[in-house]
């Protein structure tokens, strides 16, 4: 790591790794990243100390101001991973370092490379009016700043605290957005219309004022997901020079994390030592059957939201899904000769609902990018294909999602 304070060796090395793993190109948003200095916007930020499970989990809270701290903050604001921010709502300014117990993470930074991918795909440009929905650490609001100036720029989050934050530690780098307390639902009618809009967090469904404030030729991008974290969506919205909204649902990697009063199913510790554990139920079967690959990301976005409630534990060797809601879950793992071997337990069949699912899918022709459709009033759905083999769901009427439905 670059020595103490030596911060513009830090962002070069954050860049140029992204550059290594083909998420950055040349650009001004790549000047941008070389240019902000995330220490301005991050003087402080928690650091884990306790092992993953253990309660209650303790922090420390880093502060830039303090030589013992500056080692260890200046890696990780420029290692590329989350930060996070913010601790049980406390406020972000005048805050006391030190460690703190018990409560949770209530705001975190993005991944660096995930953002710097949907930046370059929102394509800002100088000019440009740009509603950033979700403030949190300031840093898309920040790098909108610098490109397509301050002026042009409004920045929204429903949490008071970092508002306040983003107003002063932005006016330290120089720049001076609005500023808005709010819920980003609603947007911000006072400076509409927008040509980039950029939401910061997941969404179970589009509200309809984003599509309203978007000016001609404007572009919107949010996370669209399901109640599990597993297949997130990307939803863009594009609108053509008669105002006209058109919208699509992308499967992708890595979304961003659920906003306000979005239940979010969460498969825990008890759960996955339940699984690798087995118990006396557990059906055991042997197939030639193989599920799609983890690749073939448009069928799993589809089982997500076709029968909801399934979670991924992206740590196993294998594929293992549990339906926490219920107990139900699936763990399969292909063997010599390309035979598959399940276990599975719950009243849930989950094989035979993957597989119901995947056919659907292959008759729509296996789509990858899937029609995002905004009716009136508050319908909205997704679909691909046509006919009889068209593959589709509703998503949520509001805006807010629980519980676990099988459709």
């Amino acid at each position: 790591m670059p020595a103490v304070g030596d911060s513009a060796m830090a962002r070069e090395g954050m860049v140029a790794r992204l550059e290594e793993a083909g998420v950055l190109r040349r650009g001004r948003l790549r000047e941008a990243l070389l240019a902000i200095q995330r220490e301005v916007l991050m003087p402080h930020a928690y650091v884990r100390r306790s092992p993953p499970g253990a309660l209650p989990p303790q922090w420390d809270l880093l502060d830039w101001s303090d030589p013992a701290d500056r080692d260890e903050l200046l890696a990780l604001l420029y290692s590329g991973e989350s930060v996070l921010i913010q601790h049980a709502g406390e406020p972000v300014l005048g805050r006391v370092p030190g460690p703190r117990s018990s409560g949770v993470i209530t705001s975190m930074t993005s991944m660096v490379s995930m953002t710097a991918d949907l930046l370059q795909e929102l394509d800002l440009r100088h000019g440009q009016r740009v509603l950033d929905i979700g403030t949190g650490a300031a840093v898309t609001a920040a790098i909108a700043c610098w490109i397509c100036g301050d002026q042009n720029v409004v920045t929204i989050d429903r949490d008071a605290h970092l508002t306040e934050a983003a107003q002063v530690r932005l006016a330290d780098l120089g720049y001076r957005p609005t500023a808005v307390t709010g819920d980003g639902a609603e947007g911000w009618p006072g400076g509409a219309p927008y040509d980039r809009i950029l939401v910061s967090y997941a969404v179970p469904r589009v509200p309809q004022a984003w599509a309203d404030q978007l000016a001609p030729r404007g572009r919107a991008m949010a996370t669209l997901s399901g109640t599990s974290p597993s297949w997130p969506g990307l939803a863009i919205l594009t609108a053509a020079d008669d105002g006209q909204v058109r919208g699509e649902v992308r499967p992708v990697e890595f979304g961003h994390r659920p906003g306000h009063g979005f239940e979010r199913l969460l498969i825990t510790r008890e759960f996955l030592d339940r699984i690798e554990a087995g118990e006396e139920t557990t059906r055991l079967v042997r197939t030639r059957t193989a599920p799609p690959p983890d690749e073939a990301r448009g069928f799993w976005l589809a089982l997500d939201h076709l029968r909801p409630g399934l979670v991924r534990n992206w740590g196993a060797g294998h594929l293992v899904i549990g339906a926490p809601a219920c107990g139900s879950w699936l763990a399969a793992q292909v063997g010599a000769g390309g035979r598959w071997s399940l276990a599975a337990d719950g009243p849930r069949d989950i094989w035979e609902e993957i597989k119901t699912v995947a056919a659907r899918w292959r008759a729509a022709g296996e789509p990858s990018v899937y029609r995002l459709h905004l009716g009136e009033g508050h319908q909205q759905w997704v679909s691909a294909g046509t006919g009889t083999a068209e593959l589709f769901w509703p998503l949520p009427s509001s805006d807010t999602t629980n519980g676990e439905v099988a459709r």
